[in-house]
């Protein structure tokens, strides 16, 4: 028999292991409205298309759970006249189980790492969505979640020094 551990202790330069598992995804709250059904909309219907895209996260009551929920406005109009086509609301979460994730990391894990998982879920959704209301099915391009989050961080620098006040 040996003196010598089963298991050699941890090092503090060793990362810790990351463990992520989804627990559950949902529509949170979803507003589809159909302008050229309603209105019936004539003429060149040609699309322009804007996405508005909104990210927040909480902590759930259960140890290591979060809630990250991605919002998106999705505004359809006429190129022509800017008659309103539709637009699509909806929230999507997402109830993720981490552990691992260093507490001074865990605000852009949530932010980027667990939209990306959550995001051709949603993809599938809005295609599906656009489709059942009568129009082309709408296909979004892939997100980059940390270009958003990096100008999020960006912009409430920008504000916070903006309403810093002046010494002279």
């Amino acid at each position: 028999m040996s003196d010598i551990p089963a298991t050699p202790p941890a090092t503090p330069t060793e990362p810790a292991k990351i463990t992520q598992r989804v627990v559950a995804q949902y529509i949170r709250d979803m507003s589809f409205e159909n302008g050229l059904a309603q209105k019936g909309i004539q003429g060149d219907v040609q699309p322009e298309i804007a996405v508005m895209v909104n990210l927040d996260a909480r902590k759930r009551g259960t140890e290591n759970q979060y809630e990250v929920i991605t919002k998106l406005n999705i505004t359809s109009k006429t190129k022509a006249s800017g008659d309103t086509l539709f637009v699509l609301e909806i929230e999507y979460a997402g109830v993720f189980q981490i552990e691992g994730v260093p507490e001074d990391q865990m605000h852009p894990y949530l932010l980027i790492e667990c939209p990306r998982i959550t995001f051709p879920f949603l993809r599938r959704i809005v295609s599906d969505v656009t489709r059942d209301g009568g129009f082309p099915p709408l296909n979004l391009e892939m997100i980059d979640f940390l270009a958003l989050y990096r100008n999020e961080l960006a912009r409430r620098a920008q504000a916070a020094q903006a309403a810093a006040p002046t010494v002279n």
